[in-house]
C-alpha cells in the first residue's frame, strides 16, 4: 500500500514515527509523509525510503492550534496542503498522528474513498489540561476541554482504525463506547539494536548513588517531589547526587526550590544534550527515575525511555502511572511509589541497597527482548494493515 502519514512537527526525529515508517517500508509498502516546519525547508525531502513533504507554517497558524475547533485558520493551512499531495500522490491509505489532524483525516476519507487511520500518541484531551498554554486567558477562551471530548469520540467512531501505544489506552477508549475490534495496539517499545553497546554501572562504581532523569522540565514531569525528598535522603546517602537530563520553563521553579533547601552540590542540570550522552550518562547512574504526575494522561501511554532504562540493566523509580507500574510490578524492573510523596520516594532510594539485591539485570533484559521490542510491536501495525489491505481487494 502506498501510505500518507501526517505528523504535526517536523520530521526526523520522532522515534515512535521512526520506527512505524522503517517497519511499514521494510514490509513493502510505500510511505510519504507531509509535515511542517518553521524554517524555510526543502519542498521534498527523503529519509530511508520515505518521501518526506514539508510546508512551513508561520508563527500565527501554529499558535492557532490551540483553538483549531473553533477557529478555523490551522484546519486550512493542513487543508490545502495535504489536498495537493493526494492528488499528486495517490494514496492507499491516509494515517494521521495524534488527534488534532483527525478531522482532516475523515475529510480525506470521504472526498477521495481512502481508509483513514488516526494513531493517538497520547490521550490528548487530558494533555491539554494539563497544558501552560490551555490554562491561559486566551488557552481557556479558545480551547474547550469539553468540545476536545466530544472530538475525540467522533473521530475515533469515524476512523478505519485506532492506534493507541498501550492496554490502558485501548481500554479507556473502549469505556467510551468506540468499538475495540477497531482499536489496535502498537506499543512505544524500543528498537533494541540501539541500545547494544550499553552497558550498565559496575557494582562498586564510585561512591555516590546517582539518580538519573532525562525529559522535559514541566509541573506535570513530577520533579518537584524528587527535589523535596533530597534533603532526607541526604541524611543517609551523602554521597547522592540527581542528574537533570533536559530543559523546560518550569526549570526555574526547581532553581528556587533547590535554593531554598540548600542542596544544589547534589543537584546537576545538564541541559539540552545529544542523545549519545543522553545513554552515556544513564549508563553511569544506578537508579532512572520516571516521576510523571499521575493524571488521565499519564495514566494512558507509556513513555519509550522506560523499556530503554529496563534493557540497558538500570533499575527504575517510578511515581505510580498505571501502564509504568503494572509493568513495573510484573517484571519487577523497579519500584513505584505514590506519586506526590516525596516521602515515599525518600524511603525507597534510602532503601536501595537492599532492594538492589532483588533486582537481575539479564533476567530484565531477556523479558524486554521477548515482549517490550519493536520487533512485537511493529507487526501489530503490520497486521493492521495487512487487514486493510484485505479488505480493499473484497
Amino acid at each position: 500500500m502506498k501510505i500518507l502519514m501526517v505528523l504535526e512537527v517536523d520530521f526526523p526525529p520522532d522515534i515512535r514515527v521512526e520506527n512505524e515508517v522503517t517497519s511499514l517500508t521494510d514490509a513493502g509498502h510505500e510511505v510519504i509523509m507531509a509535515c511542517y516546519s518553521k524554517k524555510h525547508p526543502e519542498a521534498i525531502t527523503h529519509w530511508r525510503g520515505c518521501k518526506i513533504y514539508k510546508r512551513q507554517i508561520s508563527e500565527f497558524t501554529y499558535k492557532s492550534s490551540v483553538g483549531a475547533l473553533r477557529v478555523p485558520f490551522y484546519f486550512h493551512f493542513w487543508r490545502k496542503f495535504l489536498e495537493e499531495i493526494i492528488r499528486s500522490e495517490k494514496p492507499d491509505a491516509i494515517h494521521i498522528h495524534d488527534l488534532p489532524l483527525a478531522k482532516l483525516g475523515l475529510e480525506l476519507k470521504e472526498r477521495f474513498a481512502i481508509p483513514f487511520i488516526l494513531d493517538l500518541h497520547e490521550n490528548w484531551p487530558a494533555l491539554l489540561v494539563l497544558s501552560e498554554h490551555t490554562r491561559s486567558f486566551l488557552g481557556r477562551l479558545l480551547s474547550s476541554n469539553a468540545q476536545w471530548v466530544r472530538y475525540e469520540k467522533r473521530m475515533c467512531d469515524d476512523a478505519d482504525r485506532v492506534i493507541v501505544v498501550i492496554e490502558e489506552a485501548k481500554e479507556r477508549l473502549s469505556s467510551l463506547g468506540i468499538d475495540p475490534q477497531k482499536i489496535h495496539i502498537v506499543a512505544n517499545y524500543p528498537v533494541l539494536d540501539y541500545f547494544n553497546s550499553l552497558q550498565g554501572k559496575k557494582e562498586g562504581q564510585g561512591k555516590e548513588l546517582i539518580l538519573f532523569y532525562a525529559g522535559g522540565i514541566s509541573l506535570h514531569r513530577g520533579l518537584q517531589y524528587i527535589i523535596g525528598a533530597i534533603p532526607e535522603i541526604i541524611k543517609e546517602i551523602p554521597g547522592m547526587k540527581l542528574w537533570i537530563l533536559g530543559d523546560g520553563r518550569y526549570r526555574k521553579e526547581l532553581d528556587r526550590r533547590i535554593n531554598e533547601l540548600k542542596i544544589w552540590e547534589h543537584v546537576e542540570f545538564f541541559g539540552q544534550v545529544p542523545y549519545k550522552t543522553v545513554l552515556e550518562k544513564l549508563a553511569l547512574a544506578d537508579i532512572a527515575l520516571i516521576p510523571h504526575v499521575r493524571s488521565p494522561h499519564t495514566d494512558n501511554t507509556i513513555p519509550h525511555k522506560l523499556f530503554q532504562y529496563m534493557y540497558a540493566g538500570i533499575p527504575v523509580i517510578s511515581s505510580d502511572c498505571a501502564p509504568i507500574e503494572r509493568i513495573l510490578r510484573k517484571t519487577a524492573a523497579g519500584w513505584v511509589y505514590p506519586w506526590n510523596s516525596s516521602d515515599a520516594f525518600a524511603d525507597l532510594v534510602r532503601s536501595f541497597k537492599e532492594l538492589r539485591k532483588e533486582y537481575d539485570p539479564e533476567r530484565v533484559r531477556k523479558i524486554v527482548e521477548k515482549e517490550y521490542s519493536w520487533e512485537k510491536a511493529g507487526k501489530n501495525l503490520l497486521q493492521l494493515y495487512e487487514g486493510l489491505s484485505t479488505e480493499s481487494e473484497d
